[in-house]
């Protein structure tokens, strides 16, 4: 039986994060991944001012600036007609208001930083390959069993464990649920789009029970595109098969959509669906001297695009406050969760409420998003000052 200071377990962007953060604060800190090796699934990811304020401090945002791009633009067209909804301006108003630009890169392009960064700091120990049977609180200590029998005791047991986490299950009987929404993600070579885009934006088209989301990764090489549509064929009893939301349903959704974006949807990759999952919000993530991070923590749909920037924040927060209370890991933790549960709730939330606004298909509902939409400055950004500008600690 190993005694490991502070424990990690989940190597992906939250729990590299975490690690990265807490060895910056001068703490050891060990993290362990159940996958072979540090990967990330997925393609496209969206980084706002909030979560590269905490990278900035970090030191990788040079390296980071190696493979991102800077959109000039976010654009919402309206998906079945074309029409032109709304701009927001990401150029240098954008960047004076909140001190950095949108950033969109590749997944795994963060992640590797993140990794190099960790191998670096020779108070991060990594660990691939191991997987998690058991957590317990031991009271003055948090225990970890793992598949072959090994047993790791550590004074503070972080749950990065993603959607699924393990470690919550300490703390919640709750599951992730599904509004029945289902992604097709695809990564195309620049020099392989065969319809009209602009380099320059993310396009984002809504419509009724779908949209599509489009920008260049990968330093401008790739193209990201994400086709979401809410799923007719689902029933409870297929819930965990492939039976609903599939490729042909995917194309019957996207039908009415105008020409650019069906001939968009047409590109996207097939081979896999994602659910699209959140939780209720927890008033609570912490026992004993275990905490929840990220995913794991407050896991949200994506509307908002703040999924990775709330686990980057967690891991801020996070070493900040074991950092600022040494030797008193409750105390460290209790601060932690109080400071960041109001934020992360609010934002699962009005990621929920967002989603239902681009997807509303009847009603007053999109007659008022379309209204409100066209008429507000490109400039207007007093709907994002509570995401993006710097919250008071």
């Amino acid at each position: 039986m190993q005694h490991i200071p502070i424990l990690v377990i989940g190597g992906g962007i939250g729990g590299m994060t975490t690690a990265l953060a807490l060895a910056r604060q001068g703490l050891d800190v060990h993290i362990v991944e159940q996958a072979p090796e540090f990967t990330e699934i997925g393609a496209g990811l969206q980084l706002a001012p909030n979560a590269l304020r905490v990278l900035e401090r970090l030191g990788v945002l040079p390296e980071l600036a190696k493979h991102a791009v800077r959109p000039r633009n976010v654009v919402f067209l309206h998906a079945d007609t074309g029409q032109h909804l709304t701009t927001i301006d990401l150029g240098e108003p954008f960047r004076q208001r909140y001190g950095h630009a949108y950033t969109v890169l590749h997944r795994s392009d963060l992640l590797n930083i993140l990794l190099r960064a960790c191998q670096d700091d020779a108070r991060v120990t990594l660990e691939s390959g191991r997987q998690m049977v058991e957590v317990h609180d031991r009271g003055d200590t948090a225990e970890v069993v793992f598949a072959d029998g090994e047993v790791y005791r550590t004074s503070a047991l972080v749950g990065a464990d993603g959607l699924w986490s393990r470690t919550r299950a300490l703390l919640s009987e709750d599951r992730p649920v599904s509004d029945h929404y289902v992604a097709y993600r695809g990564l195309l070579p620049m020099d392989q789009i065969t319809i009209p885009v602009q380099l320059d934006d993310e396009i984002i088209w809504i419509g009724p029970g779908k949209h599509l989301v489009q920008y260049p990764i990968s330093g401008g090489q790739n193209y990201n595109q994400v086709a979401v549509f809410h799923s007719r064929a689902f029933r409870p009893e297929i819930e965990f098969t492939e039976d609903w939301g599939t490729p042909a349903e995917l194309d019957e959704r996207f039908a009415s959509s105008c020409d650019q974006v069906r001939s968009a949807v047409k590109l996207v990759n097939r081979d896999r669906r994602w659910v699209m999952y959140d939780r209720e919000p927890l008033q609570n993530w912490t026992r004993g001297r275990i905490t929840l991070l990220g995913d794991a923590a407050h896991p949200m749909v994506q509307y908002l695009a703040q999924g990775a920037c709330q686990a980057i924040e967690d891991a801020d927060c996070l070493a900040r406050q074991l950092a600022e209370h040494p030797g008193d890991v409750p105390r460290a933790l209790a601060a932690y969760q109080a400071e960041r549960i109001p934020r992360t709730s609010r934002i699962q939330r009005v990621a929920r409420d967002w989603g239902h606004v681009w997807h509303a298909d009847e009603g007053v509902v999109p007659q008022l998003r379309d209204r409100v939409f066209t008429r507000r400055p490109n400039d207007d950004y007093t709907d994002l000052d509570w995401l993006y500008q710097p919250v008071a600690h």
